[in-house]
């Protein structure tokens, strides 16, 4: 389990992450979401152990991450543009890994063989799809139990994505890896993520099962035999929007007391849409914005 208490970081007098709390279960697809300079990479690094907190811990099983090589030892990060030298190949590499993890070399050239690379060709001449395709191989093959991922699916083509959702599911399944995304790929995180966190002004804003949290924003769509006006409406929407006699809204609420509510406006008909995490981060944003 890994546990974050009270963290704060500052680059000079910007500070980027303040009193930020978060516990991450054992095992779990993690989506770290938020805006643009919310600090999710910077919390990244963090979690890595590559960055010191002005103040608070990050503790994994108990421990804390930071110069802690036995810790640093069960983790794997990857950032969003990783270091090599320019004549350093996946081959390198690997062997460099295998002093440091417990480097499975068969699966690691079974990964490059799926993603048809050559182990032996400098990185640096790979396409940016083709450096994420080696780095995923290296970071699968090191057989972590957590993996720390910033912009996971960045440059992966939709088969490369695929199998990599399925290795990561199957990490999860065989090892209890425990898997981190920061991510601004939120359709990607939806299909694989189990829990997630929503960063902003420095802390969490939200955080917890990603399946429960999207069961609590219900979007309809209904149609009515005359204009309807947001004012006309018997609950509080989050979103309200009409488009001659047809209206989609979004709202916190029991279902059936939504449906109760609107039944004296007489819908010709009503669905409810489901509402993806997309669309609940909006809104979460939205949110947040209008309480500052």
């Amino acid at each position: 389990m890994i546990e974050i208490r009270n963290l704060k970081k500052s680059y000079g007098k910007h500070t980027i992450l303040h009193d930020l709390n978060l516990t991450v279960p054992d095992g779990c697809v993690y989506g770290m979401v938020g805006v643009n300079g919310a600090g999710k990479s910077t919390l990244l690094r963090m979690l890595a152990g590559v960055l010191k907190a002005d103040s608070g811990e990050i503790l994994y099983d108990g421990q804390n991450v930071y110069e802690n090589e036995n810790i640093k030892k069960k983790l794997f990060f990857l950032p969003d543009d990783p270091y090599y030298t320019i004549n350093t190949s996946g081959k390198n590499l690997a062997e460099l890994y295998k002093t440091y993890y417990d480097f499975d070399s068969s699966l690691f050239h079974r990964w490059c063989e799926n993603f048809s690379l050559n182990v032996n060709t400098p990185i640096h001449n790979f396409s940016k799809g083709m450096k994420r395709q080696m780095f995923v191989s290296l970071a699968l093959a090191s057989h972590p139990k957590y993996m720390l991922l910033d912009e996971a699916f960045d440059g992966l083509d939709p088969n490369a994505r695929h199998s990599f959702k399925c290795a990561l599911a199957e990490l999860g399944r065989q090892n209890n890896c425990t898997t981190i995304i920061a991510s601004h790929s939120l359709r990607e995180l939806s299909d694989t993520c189990t829990d997630f966190a929503l960063i902003g002004n420095g802390s969490v804003l939200e955080s917890g099962n990603l399946s429960e949290h999207l069961d609590t924003v219900h979007k309809y769509q209904a149609a009515f035999n005359r204009s309807i006006t947001r004012a006309d409406f018997p609950v509080d929407c989050i979103k309200f929007e009409s488009t001659g006699r047809v209206v989609q809204f979004i709202v916190r609420s029991d279902p059936e007391k939504i449906r109760e509510a609107i039944a004296h406006l007489e819908p010709l008909f009503i669905e409810e849409i489901p509402v993806d995490f997309e669309e609940y981060f909006l809104i979460e944003t939205e949110q947040g914005r209008k309480s500052i």
